[in-house]
This record gives structure tokens, C-alpha cells and sequence, in this order.
């Protein structure tokens, strides 16, 4: 027994040195600057301090004037830079000046698989943000997606801990290799947007690090991420702007965090305790980090010492994020051609393609209908409101005042020219924001009228392309959908629409998971084509066309129904305030109401621990509608040769795949780990590598992925550490959590 603790004991110390080879291996510039900064705290007085800790307008902080430290401009949001607001108000400031790329959202940009493009992704935000004058990003947003129907599922990237980390050093590097800080968010565990301002999350240690603290600590250890942002709620007891253990034990003592933390807006609740906790700065005003924190340094309660530190941490940042003079903001044109190449070359990775079924056409000849054959199809009936629904702007948070958004049925307009007569019809009227503000439910019947001209235009047309899902007023911050079921009575127009012509292929216009039940079943062909960008109608035509092979892979699970998913099951999501009239917290500050402050606590029991997404249905063996990492292409891709090294790092899987098609396609490996005689509890597999590749027609390409040796760790609540486990491991490899063709051993 002994001896066995020992090697346990040993191993986990070599995973300690490998995690922390890592964040070395990307150096920080944040100490570039110490002694200089000791020279200007010492000559800053205590005012000018406090004046640097809470907001100055509405997106920015104080620097100091008199010695020519600038103050630091915050950029909203996370997929373009938002439009600029009046000084202390949300209105816009109306200016010519403000537009910007509308980049896919996070759940677009993780469905790529694709490090490459995300790290494009984040130099392009850096690039427009520079020229509006911004110092930091208020993003890459990285919370899990535990619950489908989350207001800001769309904003985030995975139910995976690996991939959205992977995506989320990517960006960060992209973003502040060009000079503009980041500021990750939100930390932490705000997986929930309705009573998201007084939700007290209740978890292990060990679920905390493994899944919703680990996208996190990757972007901090491996990109020295420069900022982040504390979410609204509390974390075992605790606000997340005041929680010890999340920001000063975990994130500056164990990951080794030199960079500034800012609230969320209005997200601060107290004085000492935040920022003694952590805390930098209190946005957008002064209520607790103002006079109230300058009289608490004078009567003792708060030490100079601690004030100084936070100065410092702010000024790390400041100091090497280049200011911008205000006079040469917002003066060039932004959202120019190179971000909208990157936000067009993201969207193409990003579109997945569910199912691609073969249509019985005669009594010897089958066919797909994807790609679209213009041979045989002269006459499209483009069906749905969201063909020619923007996507840039709407619900509550932030939105992208774009140049150009390209919309679906634009797109294949372009796309498809005068070779097929394209007739578009809405179907059904989208969600909209007066629906939003009477509270009326988005699950409406279909309207009769509009599906009669819906169901005559498919009648004559020899393709149909339905337009289902969700939009942005569905899909909001400040509130979780009540339900995953499409809106707008989709269902039942799908249903007319398939008596009509048989010919039908849908596509799901959505930031997450809907209820697809009934379209899967009367569709041929299906896809997800998100909340797709500025580019995103072009994107799309393209593949639906055949000009660009679709190779989007699931970055969540689609559950049958939403009483499969874990926290719904466990009855531990939603919660049932007393108060029916509570409010958000955001929507609040901005109506200028502080009564959600007197609201009543709510509990967030975790207790499906580790088990999110498919490692929930992996275990209690639910079947789900499309499984994590699913993607189809117009390529057949065939697996073979699987070989496993150990490695001083970890493990290199090497394996053969090979393009048994005439079509040029990227494929999205994925690897898969399982521990079968774990002695602690485990899924049985969780993803553990990825690669996207590139296969040309009829190619047979050698790949080699590498699996960390920090990646098999588990978190070790006694210990307060990363550990290794030593034994077998089980390899599989293949394109989707359920379709894993090689399977090889080891040992760690």
C-alpha cells in the first residue's frame, strides 16, 4: 500500500513539472516592467490609486494623467467590437465609425475543431479593436455549456473542457500577439443566465478544476491570458468578485495569474472583501471600489499594501498593451477584407452537416440531395424567416454594429446566379423583440397563412430549403430558453412542407441545441449553420452548393429531449425562486434598478459532478439525437493503423486516414481516452486529443496527434493538485464521440 501511494506520489509530481513546463513554454511579458511600475506606484497618491480600481465611463477605467499612464478601454464583446456607447449610458453614440466584423459566435468557432482558425479569429478582434481604440477584449467567453437552453450557449464554445481550452489559448495568443489584452470570462461557472445574479453554485473541488476551471487555467498557463473577468454569481458560498479561493488560491497562486481582474458589470458587492479576494476593478461605477474603499484605507480596514498590489496588476497590463491617442480612434474604416476573410474561412469549418440521406428517385437510383446538382435542380424554394434574418444584432449583451452581413438566402443568390430560380417565402414569423418584451413564448402555432405560401411555393420548387432554429432574440443574455423546441410552430410547417415535395433539406439556424425530432425525421438532408457571422450566408451557399466539402464537428451534444440532459434529469436545473418576479441583474443595471441586490439567494447543486454532456449520456447509456464531435462531409474518410508511443510528454497516437472519395475535404480527428481499471470515478471516455487535417481525393495521409501527460490527470481534492493515475489506457480513435473505428492499448 505503501508503496503504491508512493509511486502515485511521484508520478503526480513529474505532471506538476509538466504543467508547469507548459505555461513557461509561452513566457509572460507581464514582468517586463517592474521596476518602473515600483516608480510610478511610489509616486502615485492614494487617490490616484483608488481612482485606477472601478469604472471611469462605461467600458473604461482611469489611468493616471500626470504621468502619462492611459486609461484602459474595454471592448464588448466576445465575437466584434461593439458600437460605441455614450459615456455613463447604453445608448449608442451614433457615430459612422463604429462598425466592425461580425465574427461567428463561440459556438460557431468551436464546431471548427480548428486551433488555426481560432487563433486567426483572435487576431482579427485585435486588429479591429485597435483601431477603435480598445485595449482589452471582453472575451474569448469559455464557460461550459452544462445546460442546452443557456441564454449565452451561443457566446460559448463547449461542453468539453479540452476543446474549449484548446480554442481559448488560440484565441488569446491571436488576440494578444497583436497587442490587445484579453480578458477571458466568466469566471467562473456562470452556466446559467436566468437568476444568474444570485445563483449560489454548489460543487466539488475535483468537477470544479476538471471541467468548468480547466478552459480557464489553460489560456492562463499556456497563452498568459492578461485579463479576466469575475462572473455575477457565488461559488460555494461566495461571489465570484470576492471568492479567496477562486481568484487569489486558485488562479494567482496555483496558475500563477500577474494580470488584472475586472467585474462584471454592476457584479461587485462588496468593498473589503473584494478587493482584499482579488479584485482589480469594479465596472462600470464606483459604488464599493470609490469613496467607499478610499474610507476603508484610512480607517485601516484595507492595508496600502493590498491597494498597491492591485495598482501593479493593472499596470503589468497597461504597460504592455500600447494605448491608442483617442484623436486617431474610430477614425478607419474596421471590418476591412482580411477579418472578413477570416470570418468567412471560420464559418465554412464551422457548418455541420447532421445527415445527408439518400433519396430514392427511381426504382434503380438514389441520390443525395447535398450537394445541390444544378443539373438536375432548376427551381429552389427558400422557406423560413432566418434565410433573410440578421443575426449580428438583438436579445440582451452585446451585438456588432457590422458593414455587411451576408444573409442565407443573399448568399446562395450569389451563389447559384441565374442558374436556378430561387423563390423565397418566410413560412412563419420569427420571435421578435416585441414577442421578447411581452413575455409571450416563442413556442407560438404556425401561422396559417404565411404556411399556405410556404406549402404552394414547395409544391412547384425541385428542392426545398427549410430555414429552422432559433435567432437572437430567442437566444439572449439575461435569460435561458424555457425550452429547446423550435419556435414559430416549425414543426408543423416542416410536417406540411415534406407532403408537399419530399425533396426537403433543413438547416438549423442556431447558437446551440434544438429540438430536432420532428425535421430529422422529415428531412433528407440536415445541417447546423449557427450564428454564422458576417460571411455566414456566403459560407453556407457554398456548401450547400458542393464548392466547399462541410467538415463542422459538434461542439456539444444534441439531446433527444431536454429532460435528458443531466442537470434536468437531477431536477437540480431550473430553479424555482420564490419571487416569480425577480429579475436579471444586467437588465437591471441597465434600467438603473438595484432591487436585484435584495433578492432571494438560489442553490445550483452540481450533482451530476464531471458528468457533463456526453459524459452523462456515455454513462447512463441515453441515447441523443447527434452525438459530440459529429460532422458529416461530402468525402468518405476510412481509419486505419493505429499506433500508441509513450513519449516523456505523454502519448503520440499515429494513425492513417484515408480520402476514399473524389472530393477534396478536411476531416476533424478525435481521440478518446478511457481508464478501465480507474480507481476513482471517470466517464467512460472523454476526448483527450484532436486534429483538423486535410485530405485530398483519394490521399492516404499518416497523422500524429500528441495526448499530454497533463491532460490525463485528474485533480486530487486532498492533495490540491493535479495527479496521475497510473495503469492502462484504452486509445480510440475516429469522427465523433460514437464512431471510434481503432482502438488501441497502453500504459501510462
Amino acid at each position: 500500500m505503501v508503496k503504491k501511494n508512493s509511486q502515485i506520489i511521484i508520478v503526480a509530481a513529474l505532471t506538476v513539472v509538466s504543467l508547469t513546463a507548459t505555461a513557461q513554454s509561452y513566457p509572460t511579458k507581464l514582468l517586463q516592467h517592474e521596476a518602473q511600475i515600483d516608480e510610478i506606484i511610489s509616486s502615485m497618491t492614494l487617490e490616484e490609486k483608488i481612482d485606477m480600481l472601478h469604472g471611469k465611463n462605461m467600458f473604461s477605467s482611469a489611468g493616471i494623467a500626470r504621468l502619462g499612464i492611459a486609461d484602459v478601454e474595454y471592448a464588448d464583446g466576445p465575437f466584434g467590437i461593439r458600437e460605441e456607447m455614450e459615456p455613463h449610458s447604453w445608448n449608442s453614440a451614433h457615430l459612422t465609425t463604429d462598425s466592425a466584423t461580425f465574427f461567428p459566435t463561440g459556438s460557431a468557432l468551436a464546431a471548427t475543431w480548428s486551433r488555426e482558425w481560432a487563433y486567426a479569429y483572435g487576431r482579427g478582434m485585435s486588429r479591429e479593436a485597435r483601431l477603435r481604440g480598445k485595449d482589452m477584449i471582453l472575451g474569448p467567453a469559455i464557460n461550459i455549456q452544462r445546460i442546452p437552453t443557456g441564454g449565452r450557449t451561443y457566446e460559448y464554445l463547449s461542453e468539453d473542457p479540452l476543446l474549449s481550452g484548446e480554442l481559448a489559448v488560440a484565441y488569446t495568443r491571436g488576440a494578444q500577439d497583436d497587442g490587445t489584452a484579453v480578458c477571458l470570462k466568466h469566471y467562473a461557472l456562470n452556466n446559467q443566465e436566468d437568476y444568474r445574479g444570485f445563483v449560489d453554485v454548489r460543487i466539488s473541488d475535483r468537477a470544479m478544476h476538471e471541467i468548468y476551471l480547466r478552459p480557464f487555467e489553460m489560456a492562463v498557463r499556456e497563452a498568459d491570458a492578461w485579463g479576466l473577468m469575475a462572473a455575477y454569481n457565488k461559488v460555494n458560498g461566495r461571489w465570484c468578485s470576492e471568492n479567496e479561493q477562486l481568484l487569489n488560491t486558485i488562479l494567482r497562486k496555483q496558475w500563477g495569474f500577474l494580470g488584472m481582474v475586472i467585474s462584471d458589470w454592476g457584479g461587485v458587492h462588496s468593498t473589503v472583501d473584494a478587493v482584499v479576494s482579488g479584485m482589480n476593478v469594479e465596472m462600470p461605477g464606483s459604488r464599493y471600489m470609490g469613496k467607499a474603499l478610499l474610507d476603508s484605507v484610512k480607517a485601516g480596514k484595507v492595508s496600502e499594501d493590498v491597494i498597491n498590489q492591485r495598482v501593479r496588476e493593472i499596470l503589468r497590463v497597461r504597460m504592455i498593451v500600447k494605448p491608442i491617442d483617442k484623436q486617431k480612434a474610430n477614425r478607419h474604416p474596421v471590418g476591412n477584407a482580411e477579418e472578413m476573410t477570416v470570418a468567412l474561412e471560420v464559418a465554412r469549418r464551422s457548418i455541420v452537416l447532421l445527415k445527408n440521406d439518400k433519396l430514392q428517385l427511381k426504382a434503380s437510383q438514389a441520390e443525395s440531395l447535398l450537394p445541390i446538382d444544378v443539373k438536375r435542380v432548376k427551381s429552389i424554394a427558400v422557406i423560413g424567416e432566418n434565410a433573410v434574418t440578421k443575426m449580428a444584432l438583438g436579445g440582451v449583451g452585446a451585438g456588432v454594429k457590422t458593414r455587411r452581413e451576408i444573409t442565407p438566402l443573399e448568399g446562395l443568390q450569389e451563389a447559384l446566379g441565374n442558374q436556378v430560380k430561387i423563390t423565397y417565402v418566410p413560412g412563419y414569423k420569427g420571435y421578435g423583440r416585441q414577442s421578447w418584451g411581452q413575455r409571450e413564448s416563442p413556442q407560438q402555432k404556425a401561422d396559417a397563412k404565411l404556411m399556405a405560401e410556404a406549402v404552394k411555393a414547395a409544391k412547384r420548387a425541385d428542392l426545398v430549403l427549410f430555414f429552422a432554429g432559433d435567432n437572437r432574440e430567442v437566444e439572449t443574455e439575461g435569460s435561458d430558453r424555457k425550452s429547446i423546441e423550435l419556435p414559430s410552430g416549425q414543426d408543423e410547417l416542416a410536417r406540411a412542407l415534406v407532403k408537399a415535395n419530399k425533396r426537403l433539406v433543413t438547416i438549423i439556424v442556431a447558437g446551440g441545441p434544438v429540438d430536432i425530432s420532428t425535421v430529422n425525421e422529415v428531412s433528407q438532408a440536415l445541417l447546423v449553420s449557427w450564428f454564422n457571422g458576417s460571411m455566414g450566408g456566403q459560407a453556407l451557399a457554398e456548401v450547400l452548393t458542393g464548392k466547399v466539402s462541410p467538415s463542422g464537428k459538434l461542439p456539444m451534444s444534441w439531446p433527444k429531449k431536454l429532460e435528458d440532459v443531466p442537470a434536468y434529469a437531477l431536477g437540480t436545473y431550473p430553479q424555482t425562486p420564490a419571487n416569480s418576479n425577480q429579475g436579471d441583474i444586467f437588465v437591471g443595471l441597465v434600467n438603473n434598478r438595484n432591487a436585484e441586490r435584495q433578492q432571494q439567494q438560489l442553490l445550483a447543486p452540481y450533482t451530476e459532478e464531471s458528468l457533463v454532456g456526453y459524459r452523462w449520456y456515455d454513462t447512463h447509456e441515453v441515447p441523443v439525437a447527434y452525438p459530440f464531435g459529429h460532422g458529416l462531409s461530402y468525402a468518405q474518410f476510412a481509419y486505419s493503423d493505429l499506433k500508441v508511443v509513450p513519449t516523456v510528454e505523454g502519448l503520440d497516437v499515429s494513425f492513417v486516414i484515408t480520402n476514399q472519395s473524389e472530393t477534396d475535404a478536411e476531416e476533424v480527428a478525435q481521440v478518446y481516452v478511457s481508464r478501465p481499471q480507474a480507481h476513482i470515478q471517470r466517464a467512460p471516455k472523454e476526448l483527450k486529443a484532436f486534429k483538423r487535417v486535410s485530405v485530398k481525393a483519394g490521399e492516404r495521409k499518416t497523422v500524429t496527434i500528441g495526448i499530454r501527460r497533463a491532460d490525463l490527470c485528474h485533480w486530487d481534492e486532498n492533495a490540491q493538485a493535479w495527479m496521475l493515475e497510473p495503469g492502462s489506457l484504452t486509445i480510440q480513435v475516429g469522427s465523433s464521440s460514437d464512431n471510434l473505428p481503432l482502438k488501441g492499448e497502453s500504459e501510462i
